[in-house]
């Protein structure tokens, strides 16, 4: 790859996630911004201000509520709920499955392991702490970029190697689709345009 194409990559890779957080902050709170408050003359910093304290509360009173016997019988009756909509229901899971993914600590997360498919290929899989009745790891095999999909397998022992590597750098790699950096040293790879081979390639003579 030549190098202005790795310069405009690298700069897209670090400005792009700074703009669209950007944007998303704005938009957000322009929103929150335009949420009325009856009886109240307020300015739009003041509004934001409080809607958002008035949200905090909300959300943390709600989180404490799910650690109890009532929040779970909630979060079930919810759930049910939810699932007997068509196609509601689907938009429901995803975005809680996504929720799910994206807030939890990173820390719970098994680890990571190296799954032997096929043909000697390797791929990223997380073990999940479970195990059938026959000794088969259950593993979840996340695909890229997109961690919020993948497989739920059941694999022997053997088929799979454990690693040092921590669950941010494997996470890294596969949110990257393969192109993320860890703190690890390793085998520099000077990958080529098949332009550029050909113009270093010298004319035979």
């Amino acid at each position: 790859m030549s190098s202005w194409k790795r310069d405009a990559a690298s700069g897209l890779i670090v400005l792009a996630p700074l703009l669209v957080t950007a944007y998303l902050v704005s938009w957000l709170y322009l929103q929150v911004a335009k949420v009325p408050i009856p009886g109240a003359n307020l300015k739009d910093y003041q509004r934001v201000m409080i809607t958002l304290v008035v949200f905090t509360t909300l959300v943390f009173s709600v989180g404490y509520l799910m650690r109890t016997t009532v929040g779970s019988l909630v979060e079930n009756a919810i759930d049910g709920v939810m699932n007997q909509l068509p196609g509601l229901r689907v938009v429901y899971n995803a975005s809680k499955m996504a929720a799910e993914t994206a807030l939890s600590d990173t820390n719970q997360l098994q680890k990571p392991v190296k799954l032997e498919t096929w043909n000697g290929m390797r791929m990223t899989a997380f073990k999940t702490g479970k195990v059938t009745d026959d000794g088969r790891e259950v593993l979840f095999l996340p695909t890229a970029p997109n961690i919020t999909t993948g497989f739920v397998i059941e694999v022997a022992p053997e088929r799979f190697t454990d690693t040092d590597e921590s669950v941010e750098d494997a996470l890294t790699r596969i949110l990257s689709a393969g192109f993320g950096e860890n703190n690890e040293s390793g085998i520099p790879i000077d990958v080529m345009d098949q332009g550029d081979e050909q113009r270093e390639t010298p004319p035979p003579k």
